[in-house]
């Protein structure tokens, strides 16, 4: 059982809640001073108000997301004794990326209970369950602890909701969806190598590769060959603006000028 509800409630409160909670704020003030209440009641109501001016879930999620890496890993390395370091980050990747996160938050009935401002966009949308849900993560830290958190991830959300091993099983091609994200807003994305080197312990080359999108830098990755390098830097560009809504309204305003300047020319 929870011993501190207040946590839970911060996790489920999205930042946009800000203004609706200013508009109340401004309306429970102004019906006071008509009035010219000065009940107890009143008081209490102003100060719960005003307290909710700032309160968000964004720290939860920062301590959540931390949180979550930790076990994630915790419970792979165990689980997988045999398996190398980049079989687990791969898999750890996988579990923790907001796509998997949004869908857990879905099982569990979290999406339903998150607080938000109805007016949000539907690209705003796409993160907020999988954010809430890493700080429901941080707020059952803060909570119960670490083990909890174990317990939690273990005996709940992957005994009952995600199977670790078919997760394992699936193969993510990282460029193909990044380049179908592209041609989905008609943006320009290029993939270039950039290093080649000879391990001396294996004799064997790595390459290092990065892509832009409208010329701007948004991943890196290397691999044993140039495409698992290709594919390591779609991913880490994919996870980028999956989380960042702010970056990704840059590449579109990247897009905008580009156009802007091909029509000048013609």
């Amino acid at each position: 059982m929870p011993h501190n509800l207040s946590l839970y409630r911060m996790a489920l409160m999205h930042k946009s809640m800000h203004k609706v909670h200013a508009q109340e704020l401004e309306e429970v003030t102004k019906n006071a001073q008509a009035d010219g209440a000065k009940s107890k009641k009143v008081r209490r109501h102003l100060q719960q108000v005003k307290q909710n001016l700032r309160i968000d879930n964004e720290r939860l999620e920062f301590l959540g997301d931390a949180v979550l890496g930790a076990v994630v890993a915790d419970l792979l390395y165990f689980r997988y004794a045999n398996k190398q370091e980049g079989f687990l980050t791969t898999l750890r990747s996988k579990l923790v990326r907001r796509d998997s996160l949004n869908k857990v938050a879905e099982q569990i009935g979290l999406d339903k209970l998150v607080l938000y401002d109805g007016r949000m966009t539907s690209a705003h949308n796409s993160y907020m369950s999988g954010n809430a849900f890493e700080a429901f993560v941080g707020a059952i830290y803060l909570d119960r602890g670490y083990d909890y958190c174990v317990r939690f991830l273990r005996d709940v959300v992957f005994a009952r909701h995600v199977s670790i091993d078919e997760v394992a099983k699936t193969e993510e091609n990282y460029k193909s969806r990044l380049i179908e994200w592209c041609q989905k807003y008609q943006l320009q994305v290029d993939f270039e190598c950039v290093s080649q080197h000879m391990l001396s312990d294996r004799n064997t080359p790595k390459f290092g590769s990065r892509v832009t999108i409208e010329g701007i830098y948004c991943g890196q990755g290397e691999g044993f060959s140039k495409k698992e390098s290709h594919q390591n830097a779609a991913r880490q560009a994919y996870r980028h603006i999956r989380r960042d809504v702010a970056f990704v309204n840059t590449l579109m305003e990247a897009r905008n000028n580009r156009r802007t300047a091909n029509k000048v020319k013609s």
